[in-house]
């Protein structure tokens, strides 16, 4: 058994988060992480693709026990926090809701938060499972007030030294520290966890600010590294997105099982640079970043109402529902660099299991090695 603050700070049993990744749902998984003993983190990004992305908007909303056709926004959502209540209460499971908060989404944003906390007002039992909100993709400052005076946890998900101070002087109860080798959506600087998270932590010790480390992240090894570097735990997407409850798309699953070493590369993504494992329809999206957006590799954004990024994102669309139809030829499956290291389809709670055990071994027989 490992125990850190975090387990504490948010009655979890083991110092793991489960990523909220997008933009397909993961309501199953969350549900299935958070009955395992781990943080569970439901995506909202598919709320925001009703219009331009039906497959991924449908995908999100009947996982989550909703009408795609019939519900608005906010009773999508009251909907997908009931199931994810109704499936962890009877274990205890925590969980809460990732929310993008960039300038973009900040209607969208407000939209998420203002209906998690009516539901829990509303229903005062969702309040010993529903404990986090999870901000990411944009500027903390601003959202403390409403987050943090509803009772819930904040956790903000920052690249840099900068942006942890950022997380600081806006309260922020947990800052997650995210390496540039972490899947999808990644940083504009390649800073990696090695380097980016005992900077976090030695730069949060003074105010006592607990610090989970992101990127890289996928078994027993990696928890205890995250450790010895500072961190109270550690957050995992691309491991827990190829496990059996997982929601993703098969063709996803296989895709990162399948990932061999140095099997992933950085191209435009729906908000920035977003690491994709390595296919041809991949390498020709690097290709065409390259050409159509070069700033990218230059840590300069592009302007996303021109010709050139319109391009970009319609050939990321047709890779997303190319995933959701089994169209291996023109699917883009995102992954972070740890994929060459995942290697099968485990159940939640097994893999959970495995790496707790893995961890806890290490841990015991560190003195005897090392020492």
């Amino acid at each position: 058994m490992v125990k850190t603050r975090l387990c504490e700070i948010l009655g979890i049993k083991h110092p793991i988060f489960q990523a909220g990744m997008g933009p397909f749902s993961n309501n199953k998984l969350c549900i299935a992480t958070a009955n395992a003993g781990v943080l569970g983190l439901l995506s909202t990004s598919g709320l925001n693709s009703r219009e331009s992305q039906k497959v991924i908007f449908d995908h999100f909303c009947t996982t989550g026990g909703a009408d795609p056709e019939v519900d608005d926004d906010e009773t999508i959502l009251r909907k997908i926090f009931r199931q994810t209540y109704n499936g962890v209460k009877d274990k205890n499971g925590v969980f809460g809701v990732n929310v993008m908060v960039s300038m973009e989404m900040k209607d969208l944003a407000n939209k998420i938060i203002n209906t998690a906390i009516a539901c829990r007002n509303e229903e005062p039992d969702l309040q010993n499972n529903f404990k986090v909100v999870f901000t990411s993709a944009g500027d903390p400052m601003g959202w403390g007030d409403k987050i943090k005076g509803a009772g819930f946890k904040w956790i903000h998900v920052v690249p840099s030294v900068k942006g942890a101070e950022r997380c600081r002087k806006a309260g922020v109860d947990i800052i997650v520290a995210s390496g540039h080798e972490g899947g999808f959506h990644t940083s504009w600087e390649p800073v990696h966890s090695m380097v980016l998270l005992p900077a976090v932590v030695e730069a949060m010790a003074p105010y006592n600010v607990p610090v989970v480390g992101a990127g890289g992240f996928c078994d027993g090894k990696s928890l205890v590294a995250a450790l010895a570097l500072g961190a109270v735990g550690v957050q995992m997407g691309t491991r827990f997105l190829a496990t059996e409850e997982s929601d993703f798309a098969q063709t996803w699953k296989e895709g990162i099982i399948n990932a061999g070493d140095r099997d992933t590369l950085v191209a435009r993504g729906f908000v920035g640079p977003a690491r994709w494992i390595k296919t041809p329809r991949s390498q020709l999206h690097q290709e065409n970043t390259l050409k159509l957006a070069p700033g990218l590799f230059l840590g300069k954004p592009d302007d996303p109402t021109s010709d050139s990024a319109k391009e970009l994102m319609a050939f990321e669309r047709e890779g997303m529902r190319a995933v959701y139809h089994g169209d291996k030829e023109k699917a883009l499956i995102a992954g972070g660099e740890c994929a060459q290291r995942v290697n099968s389809l485990l159940k939640v709670q097994d893999l959970v299991d495995g790496i707790v055990t893995e961890a806890t071994d290490i841990i015991a027989r560190m003195p005897k090695t090392y020492l």
